[in-house]
């Protein structure tokens, strides 16, 4: 009995193990920047998306990363939003390469994300609000796809579905009537719903073909 105990023993420390098993790494994850005035982390429509997604990767594994920066009423410092996530994800390539990123955003948060495709978030309008660093390579050939809600290029007509670095990796959800995305748009409750049905659900079905 012990010498079938060592053999086994034996035969599991020469199997290989999986990768993510080995270093924590997760199939999936999503690094999403919350709107103006949310406290720090994913945010309503970002936490909305990682529940919807879960139950469509197949048990695949989901791992979040709330960006890091002020959502404040001074727009000057979404610039700040798109560096720390392109610092994550360089660092997070590096460390997970197998691991495929989702981007996301809602409102100023979809302006940082405009900002890593290099979208101007405000069209020329108010002048050059800062840019993120370039996208490290490794990171931008795990971008799987990307979701932004209400996001105020689109109203510049510039939305990341059809501009910038993510065109055809990306799904622009507005609301009509959303005066953030909307061009002429004047029903400011339009850009309050979009962590509910059809906008999440939309974009997580969006998100999980393509992952």
């Amino acid at each position: 009995m012990a010498a079938v105990a060592a053999a086994t023993a034996a035969s599991l420390m020469m199997s290989p193990v999986p990768q993510a098993a080995a270093d924590g790494c997760p199939d999936v994850e999503l690094v999403f920047a919350r709107g103006t005035g949310e406290p720090p982390g994913l945010g309503r429509v970002g936490q909305a998306l990682a529940g919807a997604l879960t139950p469509m990767l197949g048990g695949r594994s989901l791992a979040t990363y709330g960006v890091n920066y002020p959502a404040s009423v001074n727009f000057l410092s979404t610039s700040s939003g798109a560096t720390d996530a392109e610092n994550h994800l360089g660092a997070a390539a590096v460390a997970c390469p197998a691991t495929q990123f989702v981007l996301g955003g809602f409102s100023q948060g979809a302006a940082v994300i405009s900002m890593l495709a290099g979208v101007p978030p405000l069209g020329n309008l108010v002048g050059n609000l800062g840019s993120a660093p370039p996208m490290p390579p490794e990171a931008a050939d795990q971008i799987a796809a990307v979701a932004v809600f209400g996001n105020p290029a689109a109203r510049f007509g510039t939305p990341l579905s059809s501009t910038g670095l993510f065109a055809g990796q990306a799904v622009d959800l507005c609301s009509p009537g959303d005066p953030i995305c909307f061009p002429g748009g004047r029903d400011r409750a339009a850009h309050n719903g979009y962590e509910f049905p059809p906008y999440i659900t939309d974009a997580a079905a969006f998100v999980a073909g393509r992952v």
